[in-house]
């Protein structure tokens, strides 16, 4: 017999892993029972319960973002690696019908959905169904177009607002944009901390960034890219290695090597850099005043990421040492592949010497891919390289390859 007498909270560590729960009594004593958690560290498998599309969305549930069966199956069959519209839409749909299937019931508001809801805009938009988009617009009503607010003004509590002004930008409600506005306004007034950089991990570039320049494309009001500039080149300036062109993940890793005494350069932690690069490309006018700087970033980390590109196509956990990790990494070589292609599409990078990088990577990322739809080689949720199952699948990862899919969309449409 239980019954719950006490909430509690528990936190571990610096890097945010922190879970709350109840205080179970039970007939041998008390038991804490997890309800919810907010999860920084390695693999986990647990199913969240199910949840119905009218129901109430659960606000955060790490365990509800992946995970990495001893058998996930055959590889898939039949996908066709030519850079062709229909063959590159025919793996956006396989991917992303097995992930809604999967995991449409556990849709929640943490970070790491947020790059599947982008991806899954992306899809819709690139294959023409609009099933996926609906998947995030039904999770968005049951979450009241809300974002989570408990740690302001943590950056992965807003990276869902880029969904919401997505789907603002086509249909504009006030709600869907209501309260990512105003948190949104409440950061933007916010004086730095100068014993701590806003955003603090490189990471952190991918999950706000994106929603202030949403903000400002909607508004018209440039005190929300200005903001955004500001702290970019602050975290730039602090994370970023003009010798390597590559971010370290967070202070932390300034000093520490890998194996063969490289610096460690976390792969997905650049994704998410790169990614965030594009969706800031994409709206900041031309005539910005910082705007080549943002350019010249994005060619000097396309350029180091296209000189250590593995036989594979793909890249490893350890940017800068890939003899020590047997997987390539797909979450942080999707995102890679989503910029290139990107870059290359919009005549920021030149075709000729980009164009094979991303046939390779995308080459890659389809032999991942399970005949159910599964796409494995995902690193679990982490902050620094890492070794996994090749069965392991996240929902980050997915979203990063749905981006890269459409954009080398894009890229087999066009002519030059």
């Amino acid at each position: 017999m239980m019954f719950f007498s006490n909430v509690v909270t528990l936190q571990w560590g610096s890097g945010g892993v922190s879970r709350t729960g109840l205080l179970a009594r039970t007939s041998r004593g008390f038991a804490l029972v997890l309800l919810v958690g907010a999860v920084s560290m390695g693999a986990f498998a647990q199913t969240a319960p199910e949840v119905a599309r009218t129901a109430k969305v659960v606000p955060v549930d790490g365990n509800a973002a992946g995970d990495a069966p001893d058998d996930p199956g055959p590889l898939a069959k039949g996908l066709s690696t030519e850079l062709k519209p229909e063959a590159i839409d025919a793996a956006i749909k396989k991917v992303a019908d097995w992930q809604v299937a999967y995991a449409e019931p556990h849709f929640n508001k943490q970070w790491t959905f947020a790059a599947l809801y982008d991806g899954l805009l992306a899809a819709s938009k690139t294959t023409g169904d609009l099933k996926y988009r609906d998947a995030v617009l039904h999770l968005a009503e049951r979450s009241d177009w809300t974002l989570l607010d408990a740690r302001f003004p943590h950056a992965d509590d807003q990276a869902l607002g880029q969904a919401y002004m997505d789907l603002y930008r086509e249909d504009s409600q006030p709600v869907r944009m209501a309260d990512t506005k105003a948190i949104m306004d409440r950061l933007i007034v916010r004086e730095d901390d100068p014993n701590k950089l806003l955003w603090w991990w490189c990471d952190a570039l991918f999950m706000s960034p994106p929603v202030l320049s949403r903000m400002y494309a909607i508004t018209k009001d440039r005190k929300y890219l200005d903001y955004m500039d500001h702290e970019w080149w602050l975290t730039s300036g602090s994370l970023y290695s003009q010798e390597e062109h590559l971010y370290f993940r967070d202070s932390r890793y300034f000093m520490q090597k890998q194996a063969n005494g490289k610096p460690i350069f976390w792969s997905r932690g650049n994704g998410w850099v790169m990614g965030a690069l594009v969706n800031v490309l994409r709206i900041m006018p031309v005539d910005y005043p910082s705007r080549p700087k943002y350019v010249a970033q994005f060619r000097e980390m396309a350029g180091e990421l296209a000189a250590i590109q593995s036989p594979d196509g793909l890249w490893r956990s350890g940017l800068l040492d890939p003899e020590s990790y047997d997987l390539p990494e797909v979450s942080g070589s999707a995102f890679f592949t989503f910029a290139i292609a990107y870059g290359i599409n919009e005549k920021i990078l030149d075709r000729k010497t980009y164009l094979p990088v991303v046939e390779k990577s995308w080459k890659g990322m389809l032999g991942h891919i399970y005949a159910d739809g599964r796409l494995g080689s995902i690193q679990p949720i982490d902050g620094q390289p890492g070794k996994f199952k090749l069965s392991a699948s996240y929902v980050y990862g997915v979203g990063g390859f749905l981006m890269a899919g459409s954009e080398m969309h894009r890229l087999a449409a066009s002519k030059h």
